[in-house]
């Protein structure tokens, strides 16, 4: 959370954040925190720092692989497009590439 306000707030880059099987309490948790600290404007979403991503615990292994995809695609389009520095957040990382190890089977 701190190093999400320290780049928003100092080095004036945007943050994207992938929570892959994260707990309903702890993705709600982060969004008020980073709303709190003003890093996400609801009055002005152009005026944020920060692309929230989740997939939930519950959710099957697609949909849970799919959120680190959609992640980097967002922060690949504000390098890309809009020109901004990024950081990417992957978390959890072991749970991405779970999801990836059940999705593959069915896949072949």
């Amino acid at each position: 959370m701190e190093l999400i306000i320290k780049i928003a707030k100092d080095h004036g880059g945007v943050s994207v954040f992938g929570g892959v099987a994260e707990r309903t309490h702890e993705g709600n948790d982060l969004y008020m925190e980073t709303k709190e600290s003003g890093v996400i404007n609801e009055e002005n979403i152009a005026e944020s720092k920060v692309a929230l991503v989740y997939g939930q615990m519950n959710e099957p292994p697609g949909a849970r692989m799919r959120v680190g995809l959609t992640a980097l695609t967002m922060a690949e389009y504000f390098r890309d497009v809009n020109e901004q520095d990024v950081l990417l957040f992957i978390d959890n990382i072991y749970r991405f590439v779970h999801a990836g190890s059940e999705v593959s089977p069915v896949l072949g």
